[in-house]
């Protein structure tokens, strides 16, 4: 499937129709990490988890990067961004026209974290995009360029809840070449403001290949995600 026709599936799927999905619109995952054990829900963002994402974002001072509410990698350019106005309103408006995807984790009634996905056209945004669409390059059917977990909730397995429900939402809108860009940290330890798209180390763990490196510290991963088997 090309990538524009792919977006155009993304969003008939996932904008406000999440019920032809099987799992969704809630999926129950238990994940351990450092010896915790998190049971969480994942839903797609959608207008109906609209609200959950605003309060999330709004807790924590617009989910870092100056109070970007999750919209950095929606526009190329410094100009785009500052066009684009207020985050949250920008945000809710990608959100009801089916142009901004993410899983959200829920522990119980409230949302406290995400990953951000979506088509190259959909978040063209990305660090070192030079690089990264270098000339030879295929582009992937999917990136995965943020993710996010509520302060008080970190260390607790929400990141990998958080990817593996991004990754079956992409399986159920088809599947495909899943590219993300993670921080290769060496073992050395970052502030979590660097680590927006997490670690290399997760990516490896969830199945993703290593491809090359793109700027300092920082890598291109890749997955093939295979289409969701319907009930």
């Amino acid at each position: 499937m090309a990538t524009s026709a792919r977006a155009n599936h993304v969003a008939d799927s996932l904008g406000g129709s999440v019920e032809r999905v099987p799992w969704w619109p809630c999926r129950r995952v238990t994940i351990e990490e450092d010896g915790a054990v998190g049971e969480y829900t994942i839903m797609a963002l959608t207008d109906r988890t609209w609200d959950a994402f605003a309060d999330l974002c709004a807790k924590n001072n617009g989910a870092g990067m100056g109070g970007c509410w999750c919209r950095r990698f929606h526009t190329s350019t410094e100009a785009e961004r500052r066009a684009c106005g207020e985050g949250r309103a920008y945000k809710q408006r990608l959100v009801g026209e089916g142009r901004a995807h993410a899983a959200l984790v829920f522990d119980g009634q409230t949302a406290v974290g995400w990953c951000q996905y979506g088509t190259p056209e959909e978040l063209p945004g990305i660090f070192h995009r030079k690089e990264v669409e270098s000339p030879g390059m295929s582009l992937p059917d999917y990136r995965l360029t943020c993710f996010f977990v509520d302060r008080r909730c970190r260390r607790e397995g929400v990141a990998t809840a958080a990817l593996d429900g991004a990754l079956r939402l992409i399986a159920a809108a088809g599947g495909g070449v899943v590219e993300t860009y993670p921080r290769d940290t060496a073992g050395k330890k970052y502030s979590a403001s660097f680590l927006y798209n997490v670690t290399r180390a997760m990516f490896e763990e969830a199945g993703f290949t290593y491809e090359r490196p793109v700027g300092k510290n920082t890598c291109v991963m890749r997955m093939v995600i295979e289409p969701a088997r319907r009930n």
